[in-house]
């Protein structure tokens, strides 16, 4: 625990830092950066051993990033996106059937390096996009990210201080409801003493204050950042609907890492893994947030 706060106390000024004051390009390589990293390690996850396949591997995904960098602002990139969120509905069925492609053949390995294409490059230009609006476009992407930081967080110690009815034991034994409703409770900057994490010690209760808590909080961000209209209710569902794909996310992640049979995917942040278990909610809810907002017209 004191490993994870304080890797997050000395990264957390560093990543607001660099989504705020960061002009778009720039922004745009050091998280492709993030990335490839991510990708190394998913490779891993797949099932890939030899390290050359894998540097080949990192190498067309450089030249994918920078194709839809070069088509970042034509319409089909928005199919990109759109197919990157429709990825995550599907990720619902294979969680459901948590066994399929777990054996460590040929094809399952080929299956798995697809899907983190859907992972991936829809996330990232999709947050890219968010970055590169003109109206308040490096506030949006800060909200978007601590979105997933926020909820990652609260889920994990919500999980510690009540989590008692586990979320799906068989691909993660770890995460609890308690988690998830923690998760929920911290969307867009959810501050931890705003007293309605504590308001009654029945979970049905606990739960109810949590997302309560979750939609005043998205309310006062999406007011902060100049939705003061009938669009500021469609944020707040859309905020929450980010949290849960974050949720799924995650879970889908150690999903393949239960595959896989490591704990981690890697370990460069002490106390939190490697660089996708820090990214995996992120993953999951930036293609959402991304076509919520663009619907919404924010």
């Amino acid at each position: 625990m004191k490993q994870r706060v304080l890797t997050a106390l000395l990264l957390a000024p560093l990543a607001i830092a660099l989504i705020l004051l960061l002009p778009t390009p720039a922004f745009a390589v050091v998280i492709g950066g993030l990335c490839l990293l991510a990708l190394w390690e998913w490779t891993r996850l797949s099932g890939m051993r030899d390290r050359r396949v894998r540097g080949v591997l990192l190498a067309f995904a450089v030249l994918a990033f920078w194709a839809l960098w070069h088509w970042r602002d034509h319409d089909a990139i928005i199919l990109v996106i759109a197919a990157g969120a429709a990825w995550w509905v599907v990720a619902l069925f294979w969680l459901k059937q948590f066994s399929f492609a777990a054996a460590p053949t040929r094809e399952n390995t080929l299956l798995k390096l697809v899907v983190g294409m859907f992972v991936m490059f829809p996330a990232w230009i999709a947050l890219m996009r968010i970055h590169a609006a003109p109206d308040h476009g490096h506030w949006w992407a800060l909200y978007a990210l601590v979105l997933g930081w926020s909820a990652d967080t609260f889920a994990y110690l919500a999980g510690m201080r009540w989590g008692r009815r586990k979320l799906a034991p068989s691909i993660s034994p770890g995460k609890t409801w308690a988690g998830v409703y923690g998760g929920l409770a911290a969307t867009a900057r959810v501050p931890a003493s705003c007293g309605l994490l504590a308001c009654s010690s029945r979970p049905f209760l606990k739960s109810s204050c949590r997302l309560a808590a979750t939609a005043v909080v998205a309310a006062i961000g999406g007011w902060l950042l100049g939705v003061q209209d009938l669009r500021l209710p469609a944020l707040v569902a859309l905020a929450l609907l980010c949290v849960c794909f974050s949720v799924v996310g995650d879970l889908f992640e150690s999903l393949i890492k239960r595959h896989a049979g490591v704990k981690d995917s890697g370990a460069l942040f002490p106390g939190h893994g490697g660089v996708f278990d820090r990214l995996d909610g992120i993953f999951a809810l930036l293609p959402l947030f991304a076509l919520g907002k663009l619907l919404l017209g924010i």
